[in-house]
């Protein structure tokens, strides 16, 4: 059998991915940090779709032995992972001189170590010949530098630029590559309040869970490089695009300046 692999599913974005899969008849393996909240999603799962087959393995991302027994867990068990949703990410904001060394190297790796380091593994351990898709949840916030949000942003872009080049890599190998750049998505309380603080722009930016992962599963069946979910998300990203950095940190700096929160 074949499984679609998904990161931070229980999670609000992954949880939305994660139900629309199951509707979709696919088998699943999924990974969070508490095996007890990915147990009790799979009962819900099952209720939903009781013909499906379930994997959960909790792994703790910023681990490199964690995700080794997660990869160990899929090759002992022979299953073949068709399908990579990597929607797991740290979103710590506050200014740089500000993190600790833990905090720095927890958000890196989770945003941007485990998803180069499941994409590698994905690769390497297909079937001969078989098709695979990988899609990962990036951020607008990755398409320009963000002061007071630094290490997220950058993470973010690194994403982009990765996804890119192996996207030209595996040209003619059966291999899908999309990025998907979200704007705001009510997950949490705390992000919910930041949305309602945004005033209008917030309100224009901001797309359900279930919305974007519609959307982005969408995107990859057009085979999309890139994908932003919302027409105004959209118009945001092309100014991005065209805009100086200077005139674009002074805006994003106001912005990102007046909160601090550790999402972990």
């Amino acid at each position: 059998m074949v499984y679609t692999l998904i990161t931070g599913a229980t999670g609000g974005l992954g949880k939305a991915f994660t139900k629309i899969c199951a509707k979709n008849d696919e088998n699943l393996i999924l990974t969070a940090r508490s095996i007890d909240s990915l147990n009790d999603f799979k009962t819900e799962l099952l209720s939903i779709n009781p013909t499906i087959d379930i994997k959960t393995f909790a792994c703790d991302l910023s681990s490199e032995l964690s995700r080794k027994d997660l990869f160990n867990f899929i090759k002992e068990n022979c299953l073949t992972v068709a399908r990579l949703i990597n929607v797991a990410g740290v979103d710590t904001q506050k200014a740089f001189e500000l993190y600790s060394q833990s905090k720095l190297l927890f958000q890196t790796r989770v945003n941007l170590e485990s998803v180069l380091d499941l994409t590698l593994f994905v690769i390497n351990n297909r079937l001969t010949d078989t098709k695979l898709e990988i899609l990962t949840i990036s951020s607008l916030c990755g398409a320009s530098p963000v002061p007071y949000f630094a290490v997220y942003s950058a993470t973010k872009s690194a994403l982009i630029t990765f996804m890119k080049a192996i996207r030209f890599e595996q040209k003619g190998k059966k291999v899908t590559i999309t990025t998907i750049l979200p704007g705001s998505i009510p997950t949490r309380p705390d992000i919910v309040e930041d949305i309602k603080k945004q005033g209008l722009q917030g309100r224009l930016s901001k797309k359900t869970p279930t919305f974007v992962a519609q959307k982005s599963l969408n995107a990859l069946k057009r085979r999309k490089a890139i994908y932003v979910p919302g027409f105004y998300n959209k118009i945001v990203y092309f100014f991005s695009k065209i805009t100086p950095d200077f005139i674009a940190q002074k805006v994003l700096a106001r912005k990102f300046s007046t909160k601090q929160k550790d999402a972990f």
